[in-house]
């Protein structure tokens, strides 16, 4: 197989066609947003008819959207001056305007004990894990959730939710955040009024348009239950993955996961070695957020979990897309067995031990267990 193949979706989605059909059109729309001459209420009737398309998508239909450059920006605009809590295993863009004083337990789960002060991932982008978000919890991150699980915002109950564009194959650069109906926020930028007062600056027209035609396509795939099928490719690489790796660690695999996401560790084959190996084998992945400015570090979510420091510095994160091919993970399977193999001889050279080389202390899923306080807490077993 030739090429580079990409398994980093919950980095960034590729483009749709879609999407860039309808940011080409929206290119040729003239006019500023705020202005009231024909050329502004064509601009505007885009960005109108976006936001109701976004919101039929998403389940939104009771609510109001309030586009923004992205997540980071709807988390901070969410967030700022709140007070609220959340868990060590949120996104860098929620944990920074939060308490992170949530316990987490072994299976990557959070139960808080007050929603209304509570910030909460649906999804958490290193490891897929769902959680089950109680009524009324005040902020909500969609962002790996909207466009691979079925969800109406309405019927979850949360007060507010992030979402962002290039996570569903729409452009970077744009995002919302969703209100319930009677939420308000103060503006982070202040100015023109625009979204209704609460952000002001002249909207990414381009950009929104995008968004829009993503979400669509991305409902419509849900509909015809194409991330069923992607859930059925991921298990299929989990296996040959295992197969190679008896002592690999999946992460979550006892949890509600995201349809796509395999998150894998190997104690003592480092993340960052293993991206860095299978990068310059054509094969895209990584060892976590994509949102650390380029950095590869141990992972806090796992961490946060209960993992030790080797487990958690030793992960890395495969994440599959509707147009990854069987070809393309049956390719991967081998290039990162043959990695994990060299790893193994290498390590058995250093220390002048046989096949099993430095392997000898297995690490099964079944050993993670709720420690004091609902993080959790690996035990290892040696065979």
């Amino acid at each position: 197989m030739s090429g580079r193949v990409y398994l980093d979706w919950n980095a960034t989605a590729p483009l749709r066609p879609e999407a860039r059909a309808a940011m080409i059109a929206a290119m040729d729309v003239v006019g500023n947003p705020s202005s009231v001459h024909a050329e502004g209420r064509a601009a505007k009737g885009v960005i109108e008819r976006a936001r109701e398309e976004i919101a039929a998508a998403f389940g939104a239909t009771g609510g109001r959207i309030v586009f923004t450059s992205g997540a980071t920006e709807a988390a901070a605009l969410a967030l700022a001056g709140r007070g609220l809590h959340a868990a060590p295993i949120e996104h860098p863009c929620v944990l920074a305007h939060v308490t992170a004083d949530l316990p987490v337990d072994g299976q990557g789960q959070v139960h808080p004990t007050d929603p209304a002060v509570t910030a909460l991932q649906w999804a958490n982008s290193e490891t897929g894990i769902l959680q089950s978000p109680p009524p009324g919890v005040a902020v909500v991150d969609f962002v790996q959730a909207f466009g691979k699980l079925p969800i109406a915002f309405d019927w979850t109950g949360a007060r507010m939710g992030l979402l962002s564009a290039h996570k569903i194959g729409g452009p970077k650069g744009v995002g919302a955040l969703v209100l319930a109906e009677g939420e308000e926020v103060a503006p982070l930028l202040r100015g023109g009024g625009q979204e209704l007062g609460s952000r002001a600056g002249t909207e990414n027209v381009v950009g929104i348009a995008g968004f829009a035609a993503a979400a669509k396509a991305a409902a419509e795939d849900l509909a015809r239950g194409v991330w069923e099928e992607v859930a059925e490719r991921r298990d299929r690489l989990e296996e040959m993955l295992r197969d190679a790796a008896p002592e690999a660690i999946v992460i979550g695999a006892d949890a509600p996961r995201l349809p796509n996401t395999l998150a894998l560790a190997v104690p003592g084959w480092k993340g960052e070695t293993q991206v860095m190996q299978m990068d310059l084998a054509g094969f895209a992945v990584s060892a976590g957020s994509a949102c650390s400015s380029g950095k590869v570090r141990r992972s806090a979510v796992l961490s946060a979990m209960g993992f030790d420091e080797v487990t958690a510095a030793s992960a890395i994160r495969i994440s599959l897309g509707p147009a990854t091919r069987e070809e393309e993970i049956a390719a991967f399977a081998r290039a990162w067995s043959l990695g994990y193999k060299r790893w193994r001889e290498r390590g058995a050279k250093r220390t002048g031990q046989g096949a099993a080389g430095p392997a000898s202390v297995r690490h099964d899923r079944q050993d993670v267990t709720a420690a004091p306080g609902g993080v959790g807490e690996r035990k290892e077993a040696t065979r």
